[in-house]
């Protein structure tokens, strides 16, 4: 187990001194390609959205090089050797700011929320930015024309996200969907459903910003790097906020996630704590609120779906025939690329968590008509699934939650209190979120009828 300190620097002038702790070991993150431009998608992220006419604060552009911090621990810190228990890493940053005693304000909230993202213990401190850096956002004089963007949305390539940018558009809103470019299929979908919106919304001006972020494989000396990527939805959250404080206006972030995932009440005990997504649990999403309202950022982070289940969000959708025609190209499976094992192309697996719930949710919201996705195991019924492989093993657990569930529906609230805290919701929240968890797992058995699982 090593703890470890990643030190951001703003090009070569940036010299102000970090201390080192004993059993540290540090790593030297070079925010600068060049003599000036920004790395790491940073830069190219500014130049995309002055083209749009959008000119994000100075914060907002803190918000986007801290996550590149979090995103470049998150994903070069391995787990497994760099941690007692196999999960658990010790990690603190040191990010180059634009103003320090604001940021200095904010680093229990950061901790706090990382913490809970990840499972793992964050460490947080803010120095100023080199006096060549003091600005870094471009001022070519007064901003005179006001970006036309009157919603902000997170768009991941999921079902989930196409819903909320069609109800956004049906809406009449002109909103800036906000993208990161990670895994191949997962960009594709992405490219594929803006395509078709755009094919479709031919008269409204909505666009895309599309965050390109990566980090070398050997970033971290001595690690071999990490693919559980739990602090993902940190960098995709601020990507949002970076790009919405450029807005000149307050501006309300939207995450369309379902209430049963957003909740991700664990199936079964092994699935307690970070190893359950917490992407974007209401305790989460209150921090940013906290976070943003700590840094002075006039903007909100909300999901308006929290309380409808997958299934009740695509019946439910404003303009359900386009839904029908491009569902198949959006993509929900925890992990596209394995089905390259078999000798498929990338595409949904049919039998992970997010691909039971999708299935489940397109039967129940497009019926009568079918299902259009392409699954690797495309008839979960054709015989019995092997519990011992991957195959069966979220087929029953979800028949196993939803029976106990059914014998016993008040559990549902207290099971909504294990993957996090709900202190910030009402008491009327916490019940509807109780009530959607019900739901949403009602939706999963009845695609499981009949399913047989066994160990082999």
């Amino acid at each position: 187990m090593r703890r470890h300190l990643i030190i951001g620097r703003l090009g070569p002038g940036d010299r102000s001194p970090v201390s080192m702790r004993a059993g540290e070991v540090a790593t030297r993150l070079d925010l600068v390609a060049g003599e000036r431009a920004l790395d790491h998608g940073i830069g190219r992220a500014i130049a995309d959205l002055a083209a749009l006419g959008i000119r994000p604060s100075e914060i907002g552009l803190d918000v986007l090089i801290l996550a590149a911090h979090v995103h470049a621990a998150d994903t070069r810190i391995s787990r497994g050797s760099e941690s007692q228990d196999g999960w658990t890493r010790e990690i603190r940053l040191s990010v180059p700011v634009s103003d320090v005693a604001r940021w200095s304000s904010a680093t229990s909230t950061l901790s706090t929320m990382l913490d809970f993202l990840t499972g793992d213990r964050w460490e947080i401190a803010f120095r100023a930015r080199p006096t060549r850096f003091t600005t870094i956002i471009p001022t070519d004089g007064e901003q005179l024309i006001v970006p036309p963007y009157d919603d902000v949305a997170l768009f991941s390539g999921g079902l989930d996200s196409l819903i909320g940018a069609i109800d956004s558009l049906v809406d009449g809103k002109t909103p800036l969907l906000i993208s990161h470019a990670g895994e191949g299929a997962v960009s594709k979908s992405q490219s594929d459903l803006f395509d078709a919106l755009k094919a479709h919304y031919r008269r409204n001006s909505f666009e895309r910003l599309r965050l390109w972020m990566d980090f070398p494989r050997d970033l971290v000396r001595g690690s071999t790097g990490e693919d559980t990527t739990r602090g993902r939805s940190f960098l995709f959250f601020a990507a949002g906020v970076f790009a919405g404080s450029g807005l000149a206006r307050a501006f309300t972030l939207k995450v369309p996630e379902n209430g049963l995932i957003a909740v991700n009440v664990p199936l079964d005990k092994l699935r307690l704590g970070a190893l359950s997504t917490r992407t974007t649990h209401p305790f989460y999403i209150a921090r940013w609120n906290d976070l943003l309202g700590i840094l002075g950022i006039a903007g909100r982070v909300e999901n308006p779906y929290w309380s409808k289940t997958k299934g009740e969000m695509v019946r439910n959708c404003r303009n359900r025939r386009l839904l029908e025609s491009v569902a198949a190209h959006s993509l929900s499976c925890a992990s596209p690329s394995k089905a390259r094992w078999q000798g498929f192309a990338s595409q949904h697996c049919g039998y992970c968590l997010p691909c039971l719930i999708r299935r489940a949710a397109l039967v129940a919201g497009l019926s009568p008509k079918t299902d259009p996705t392409t699954y690797t195991v495309d008839n979960l019924g054709a015989r019995a699934l092997n519990t011992n492989a991957a195959e069966g093993v979220q087929v029953r657990s979800f028949q196993l939650a939803a029976r106990r569930l059914r014998a016993r529906p008040a559990l549902a609230n207290v099971l909504i209190h294990k993957p996090g805290p709900l202190f910030d919701e009402s008491s009327t929240r916490q019940a509807a979120l109780a009530d959607v968890y019900r739901r949403g797992l009602a939706e999963v058995e009845t695609l499981l009828a009949g399913v047989r699982t066994s160990p082999r």
